[in-house]
């Protein structure tokens, strides 16, 4: 098995967060339900390269925090590199919004349309101890850093993110969402 389908094999699939949010819910914490859906997508792209060897993902990302849900999709490419397995990210493609834009919606989009994003930082994910770590930071403007750290093993998917606006923590926890993978 390639490095690339092993990593995919963790991180593709239906996740949340629920034994964790119960935890610190039970705690009086103020934490987010959150739920990811990842699916591959590369047969729903027409025009890929004959030697194309990427694997595009569509992350479906929901955060309940209160009675407020706010989606977060993303189109990610994840590729083999030497070291690991780099993720790009990409602009969401023309005609969806962050509300629209499933795996389920998406009926067909052609390759030499897909922009990656100029403002976030590829992440590098290597093997460390039986899982998957990485992840990059990004200046978002000049003023708005956003730093992403990753690790997906067998067990969980764990994500930190935050943001700051001149150095002042705006967005974020101070623990990673842990996922857990659902059926």
């Amino acid at each position: 098995m390639s490095k690339l389908d092993h990593f995919l094999n963790l991180l593709t699939g239906k996740f949340n967060n629920q034994e964790q949010y119960e935890a610190l819910k039970k705690a009086g914490k103020d934490f987010p339900f959150a739920e990811h859906v990842n699916t591959a997508c590369n047969h729903k792209i027409s025009g890929l390269p004959d030697d194309f060897k990427g694997v595009f993902m569509v992350e479906e990302s929901y955060y309940t925090s209160g009675d407020k849900t706010h989606a977060a999709p993303h189109l990610f490419l994840f590729t083999e590199e030497p070291d690991g397995v780099k993720l790009t990210s990409y602009e969401l493609p023309a005609g969806f919004t962050k509300d629209s834009f499933t795996y389920d919606n998406i009926t067909a989009l052609n390759y030499r349309d897909l922009k990656p994003s100029e403002k976030f930082t590829p992440a590098l994910y290597v093997q460390k101890d039986g899982a998957w770590e990485g992840g990059s930071t990004s200046m978002f403007s000049p003023v708005l850093k956003f730093t992403l750290f990753e690790r997906f093993s067998p067990e969980c998917l764990e994500v930190t993110e935050s943001m700051e606006v001149k150095g002042k923590k705006t967005f974020g926890y101070d623990e990673p969402i842990i996922y857990k993978r659902l059926g």
